[in-house]
């Protein structure tokens, strides 16, 4: 292939008459065009390919920004999501302690109140131990006055 400084140093031979020689010249002109035409066609392919190149590079950096947009929005869903499970999970730990609260106060008021009833049915016992203990002492004493009235008669 000719380059730029084959061109530049390119001689021709002088024809004493007519100056360079006819078939020097064309012979590099043939080649020169030889060598264009491979250049031209070169420099159109590779700038088919540089625009191909380029459409991909568009088509790669939309499919890049429609990924990082869909990363953002999964990365915030994810987020969102994991709050709504938080707060529900927090709801549903508030609410059981409430119900434990609630039965926890339920059962407090029946142990109370089996409390107070316990304590009726000892006071109703020692109310009753009384009386029958007076009502023994009264019988003792009444069969005490039945055996001296017996003695004596």
């Amino acid at each position: 292939m000719i380059t730029p400084l084959d061109l530049e140093n390119k001689k021709f031979s002088k024809q004493m008459m007519n100056g360079y020689s006819v078939e020097e010249v064309d012979d590099f002109l043939d080649e020169l065009t030889i060598d264009y035409e491979k250049n031209y066609k070169e420099a159109i392919e590779l700038k088919s390919k540089v625009d191909e190149l380029n459409s991909s590079l568009t088509q790669y950096k939309s499919i890049e920004s429609t990924l990082q947009n869909t990363l953002v929005m999964a990365q915030s869903t994810a987020e969102e999501v994991k709050n709504v499970a938080k707060q529900k999970a927090d709801q549903i730990v508030k609410e059981a302690k409430n119900g434990a609260q609630r039965q926890v106060d339920e059962l407090n008021n029946q142990i109370i109140m089996k409390q107070k009833e316990l304590d009726d049915i000892k006071k109703q016992f020692d109310i009753y131990k009384a009386k029958m203990e007076a009502l023994l002492i009264s019988q003792l004493e009444l069969l005490k006055d039945v055996n001296k009235n017996e003695g004596n008669v």
